[in-house]
């Protein structure tokens, strides 16, 4: 995969095409390579004239690598070693990009600011991009931001024009923009011309959204396109369009007060449910990032908070997040334990009550009765809340992309359920262990479909 930078000097008196290195924060007359988790990267110059200077970046994606990453299962059976990664531009150039000029996407420049805020002659050229829509997509993505597009279809075959064209092209882009732009430009929306990405999508890639698209997003007459794309999952898309400013539109009924986050609304609601039972040591099990655990710290109320993940980079995280190590206090009122619920585990036993949050459709079905066992049957907290999607309102958010398939809501979810599916796992689960069980709705709630989240609390009743 190749790109291409080029500015051009406009005239006598003006900065040199060569100071293009100060903004970048690579020397022309230098190679750069860099190692990344996927290939290796190298910058140069191929070309670098007082008139004109070129920085090229040139990712070299190593396909064999990828294919131990794959999945079993995944696509099809020799589609790990036979793709289309290591030629055409899309998620892995982006990262790529921001990698070698994280620094230049700042917009700052130690020696050159005056440049650095300043609108240049700049080309940008790709050979080869993935291009996954309608023929116009470039145009309509990159045209409203000031550049001139040129987009050439590449052909399957160039001795077999019969056999079509592939979903690729040559694209360029020319304009008179900051440098900063452009990066942003190219870092959001390659992997939206692509319509794929090669990683794990989180809440962190939201704020990528937010933080590169800030400035021109939000006013982008394919906003919905674009934040569509490149988050692709509803919740994430939720949160980043809870973040721009509504359209205004005549004689529109007065603007709502803005809910919360979907998911900040969802870990307030499972507190208050904590703090509601009485709870003083409380178990969050699937603890993740520990968001939740967080919020439980601000309530002298809970003595004792344990969060357990089957991910020791989770872990990590929470454990950067709560400021253990800054705050040895804490020692003795928050653990985090590395598990897996699958198991029984001795060190849950004795807690006064336990969260599940968006934690039992990650499991494979067959095993969701272990789970069970193993919570309600032997740690047994005396209260137990779970929150799960509710199938039924993915509805409306195919409704809202007409009426496209959404799917799960999360690559990673293994099922989702409907309400009356929930309340029979649920329900089963209370009487054979000797709980009972209530329903609440979670989240913004559909006459038809039902809430976004269903949440059920478990409270232990048999002696």
């Amino acid at each position: 995969m190749l790109l291409t930078l080029t500015v051009t000097r406009p005239g006598p008196g003006a900065p040199p095409a060569t100071d293009l290195g100060f903004l970048l924060h690579k020397h022309p007359g230098r190679v750069l390579e860099r190692d990344l988790p996927f290939g290796q990267s190298t910058v140069f110059y191929p070309e670098a004239t007082p008139g004109r200077c070129t920085a090229a970046l040139l990712l070299e994606v190593d396909p064999v690598a990828l294919s131990r990453h794959t999945r079993a299962g995944e696509g099809a059976p020799l589609e790990p070693y036979v793709n289309d990664r290591p030629y055409a531009g899309g998620s892995f150039l982006a990262v790529a990009l921001r990698d070698a000029f994280g620094t230049a996407m700042t917009g700052r420049s130690r020696e050159r600011q005056e440049l650095a805020d300043m609108p240049l002659s700049l080309a940008a050229e790709l050979p080869c991009v993935a291009a996954r829509g309608p023929a116009d997509l470039p145009a309509r993505l990159f045209g409203p931001l000031g550049y001139e597009v040129e987009a050439g279809p590449i052909p399957l075959d160039p001795l077999f024009p019969e056999w079509g064209e592939r979903p690729y092209i040559r694209l360029r882009l020319s304009g008179t923009v900051r440098l900063r732009d452009l990066l942003a430009h190219l870092y959001v929306l390659l992997p939206v011309l692509d319509g794929r990405k090669h990683y794990y999508l989180d809440d962190a890639e939201v704020e990528k959204l937010l933080r590169h698209g800030a400035g021109w997003l939000d006013t982008h007459p394919e906003r919905e396109l674009v934040t569509r794309r490149f988050l692709r999952f509803r919740e994430l898309v939720r949160q980043a369009e809870a973040t721009f400013t509504p359209d205004v539109v005549e004689d529109e009924e007065p603007v709502r007060e803005a809910r919360p986050r979907l998911h900040d609304e969802r870990l307030d609601r499972v507190a208050e449910a904590l703090r509601a039972s009485g709870a003083a040591r409380v178990l969050d099990l699937g603890c993740g990032e520990g968001k939740l655990l967080r919020r439980l710290l601000a309530a002298p109320q809970f003595r004792e908070l344990v969060g357990l993940d089957v991910s020791a980079r989770a872990l990590e995280i929470a454990a950067e997040n709560l400021h253990l190590r800054e705050r040895p206090e804490l020692a003795g009122r928050v653990r985090l334990l590395h598990g897996n619920l699958t198991y029984r585990d001795a060190r849950l036993r004795g807690f006064d009550a336990a969260a599940l949050v968006e934690v039992i459709e990650h499991l494979e079905p067959h095993r969701l009765s272990a789970l069970t066992a193993n919570l309600l049957g032997d740690a047994r907290p005396g209260t137990v809340v779970v929150t799960t999607p509710n199938r039924e309102y993915n509805a409306v958010f195919a409704e809202k992309h007409g009426g496209e398939d959404v799917g799960f809501r999360h690559a990673d979810h293994r099922f989702e359920w409907t309400r009356a599916e929930f309340r029979a796992w649920a329900e089963g689960a209370a009487r054979e262990h000797g709980y009972a069980v209530r329903f609440e709705d979670v989240g913004e709630v559909h006459p038809s479909f039902g809430p976004v989240t269903q949440m059920a609390v478990f409270g232990w009743e048999r002696p």
